[in-house]
């Protein structure tokens, strides 16, 4: 990552107008799912959060959120509910793979410590596999909650075509289970390590012979207390390759992971195995987690 990265809050019309631009780069296609700069400002100025990442004067990133209330509970008032709702986080398609949204996460995450608050949630499709890297993985947030279709039917290029389902990400920022990720205090866990511990493969894909891999027609049936869950290693060239086994993959996953979050399962880590013809990627579920400390 570059020294001359710098991350700092964002409050000007001209600036919002640069995330505007930032927002057409990422999710080319439909003019109406731009987030427009009038609102961007609202947020900023109303206890919302809105950061870009600079590099030589250029908006090359940007994290976007507004404060709400967590529905666990909802017979409790809504200050002891307070949350962030992480909406957007968005890097420039020149400014990839080299660490800006980590770097972003992270202020975001200071700046919520500032507010006192404890708790953010995100959503994103839980198909790609460096989404998943960032969020279970880097930053520490797990998952328990998985939204059908959340934003209906999508047309900008990265969505159009498949059911817009997500998962519902919680980052406990003042966790021990955070900290302890972002400082990598503990060597990062394997495939190995998990199926050593009794880890039970719930669904094993088949590679076809044009090497994409597909979906076993059904999945096993939990049966030990750490579940790996397999998705495509590249969902996006996938379903650009073959729309209809992308749809398959969201049809299989979703059947998946209502079934095991229903029976009290949570998403914890994740696994990404490369390799010069197959790589695996996978979700590690725990059960019985209670405490996120």
């Amino acid at each position: 990552m570059p020294d001359d990265l710098e991350i700092r809050p964002l409050s000007s019309p001209d600036e919002m107008r640069l995330v505007e631009d930032l927002q057409r780069a990422v999710w080319a296609g439909d003019e109406t799912e731009i987030v427009p700069a009038h609102m961007l400002l609202a947020v900023a100025h109303a206890g919302g959060v809105v950061l870009g990442a600079f590099e030589g004067g250029r908006l090359v990133g940007m994290v976007f959120g507004f404060l709400g209330t967590d529905s666990a509970h909802p017979e409790r008032v809504a200050m002891a509910r307070l949350k962030h709702c992480s909406h957007m986080l968005a890097v420039d398609p020149a400014a990839r793979n080299r660490g800006v949204g980590y770097r972003l996460k992270l202020a975001q995450r200071q700046a919520l410590l500032k507010q006192g608050i404890r708790l953010a949630t995100w959503t994103y499709d839980p198909l790609l596999s460096l989404n998943a890297h960032l969020n279970i993985r880097r930053l520490g947030a797990v998952c328990r909650t998985y939204v059908r279709d959340a934003y209906g039917a999508m047309r900008d290029a990265l969505n159009v075509g498949l059911p817009s389902d997500r998962f519902e990400v919680e980052w406990w920022v003042t966790s021990h289970r955070v900290a302890e990720r972002l400082q990598q205090s503990r060597p990062p866990l394997d495939l190995a390590h998990f199926l050593d511990a009794g880890a039970q493969k719930l669904n094993p894909s088949g590679l076809r012979s044009d090497g994409w891999p597909e979906p076993p027609a059904s999945f096993a049936a939990a049966g030990s207390n750490l579940l790996l869950v397999e998705i495509p290693p590249d969902f996006l060239g996938l379903k650009a390759a073959d729309p209809a086994l992308g749809r398959a993959w969201r049809a299989h996953s979703r059947e998946l992971f209502e079934d095991v979050f229903g029976r009290g399962y949570m998403v914890t880590d994740f696994v990404y195995l490369r390799g010069e013809a197959s790589p695996r990627a996978y979700y590690v579920l725990s059960h019985g987690e209670s405490t996120f400390g």
